[in-house]
């Protein structure tokens, strides 16, 4: 009786559990969090802006943005900073890791952050507005620029609570600071040395969201990182200046090797798919027209110089031109979306062989005499295998063929010179 009673209890206890509600874990209190590496773009922009939805969809406590940023466009920036202050879930900006700055447009985006925060060893600042498209303006256009940057990061910080004064200094004077001059600036709200850290020093402030105000339950929590979606990495990819470099250049590779070999169909295919995609990166990037018009006269002078004899003086031309145009075609006055001095020389280099090897072998031998089929026929010694007087045979390229002689007949075994070919009969002359 005392076995079944033990059995009886053991039972109810297992039950217990199995319809006990929820799982601990799944009480713990969620934080997502998204990363920030490289210069701000387009892609960056979207990356945030799907950030922010997906975690007010999950009711995360809050969304921690990872940041690690040279700068980067202004458009992209002041999306993310609308982005910002619509978020109905608090955004906490971390400039991490150790090493790591929040240069330029990665300053006002910290800066309109709900809280800002940084990790040891790390800068924020320098935030100056730069030219786009390599255009350089005039004293009165540069300063009204100056201006309109300023305002924009005075309202920022005065909104946050942060240093105003420092903000403005930031865009006028481009100064920077330490995390612990940040700190003791009020531009920054914690300095954490790593996220765990973060997630203490966040547990329990109170902050003012665009649903109202938050107090953030980051004890214990569960953290989840959203990935970037494959739209968002592709356009990272292509956003790069670099990589929009290499695209246009095996655009017109491809494009020009196809049209000197015509059916080749696979050059082409390559060549229109990779312009395709940098005229595409070229639409988020800050082109410079000049730069597009100078690699565009470097092709036209290597093209002429393989029909026209220039002594390798319209080649060294369209090189320097070439070089030129790569070194300014993304000119922004800030280093972040120009092209690698060492990526241009190399590729300079692949584009003068590119040209003296494949496309002048393509030229030369389309110039070339036929040597095959029919045509190659002419100009051929041939043993006469019937006499032609005018009509015969005669034994050439492994076949028996039709000939007319021109001039004396000829008799059966003697040789002839074959010199023209009229719908696939031959002219032949006796050969002395």
């Amino acid at each position: 009786m005392r076995s079944l009673f033990a059995i009886l209890v053991l039972v109810i206890a297992a039950c217990s559990i199995l319809v006990s509600p929820a799982n601990p874990a799944e009480e713990r209190p969620l934080i997502n969090t998204i990363r920030i590496e490289g210069p701000i773009e387009p892609a960056a922009a979207l990356y945030v802006h799907r950030g922010i939805g997906t975690a007010e969809r999950n009711g995360a406590q809050a969304l921690i943005v990872l940041l690690e940023t040279p700068g980067g466009l202004d458009d992209s920036m002041r999306s993310i900073v609308k982005d910002f202050f619509a978020s109905g879930v608090p955004v906490v900006v971390y400039v991490w890791p150790q090493g790591a700055r929040a240069a330029s447009a990665g300053a006002i985006i910290t800066l309109a952050s709900h809280i800002a925060a940084m990790s040891p060893g790390t800068a924020i600042g320098a935030a100056h507005p730069v030219t786009l498209g390599g255009e350089q303006p005039d004293k009165t256009m540069s300063e009204k620029m100056a201006q309109d940057a300023a305002a924009y990061a005075r309202s920022i910080a005065k909104r946050r609570g942060r240093n105003v004064e420092w903000a403005e200094q930031a865009v006028r004077k481009s100064i920077s600071a330490t995390e612990e001059e940040a700190k003791t600036k009020n531009v920054i709200d914690i300095i954490a040395s790593n996220q765990r850290d973060l997630l203490r020093q966040i547990d329990g402030r109170k902050v003012k969201t665009a649903a109202g105000e938050v107090t953030i339950q980051a004890r214990n929590a569960r953290v989840e990182l959203i990935e970037p979606s494959l739209r968002e990495r592709f356009l990272h990819i292509v956003g790069n200046p670099n990589i929009a470099y290499i695209l246009m250049l095996i655009g017109i590779y491809g494009i020009i090797f196809e049209l000197q070999n015509p059916g080749g169909v696979f050059p082409g295919v390559v060549g229109g798919i990779a312009l395709i995609l940098a005229l595409f990166s070229f639409a988020v990037l800050p082109v410079n027209l000049t730069g597009v018009l100078l690699i565009v006269l470097a092709i036209a002078l290597l093209v002429t110089d393989l029909f026209v004899p220039g002594h390798g003086i319209l080649t060294v031309g369209g090189l320097v031109a070439f070089v030129a145009g790569s070194l300014i075609l993304f000119e922004t006055g800030s280093p972040v979306f120009r092209i690698s001095v060492s990526l241009v020389i190399t590729m300079a280099a692949l584009t003068g062989g590119f040209f003296l090897f494949a496309v002048g072998a393509g030229i030369h031998a389309q110039k070339a005499r036929v040597v095959t089929g029919a045509e190659g026929m002419i100009g051929q010694i041939v043993e006469a295998r019937t006499d032609i007087d005018p009509k015969g045979k005669v034994f050439a390229e492994g076949s028996y063929w039709t000939a007319f002689a021109e001039g004396e007949p000829i008799k059966k075994g003697e040789l002839v010179h074959i010199v023209g070919v009229e719908k696939l009969r031959l002219k032949v002359r006796k050969e002395a």
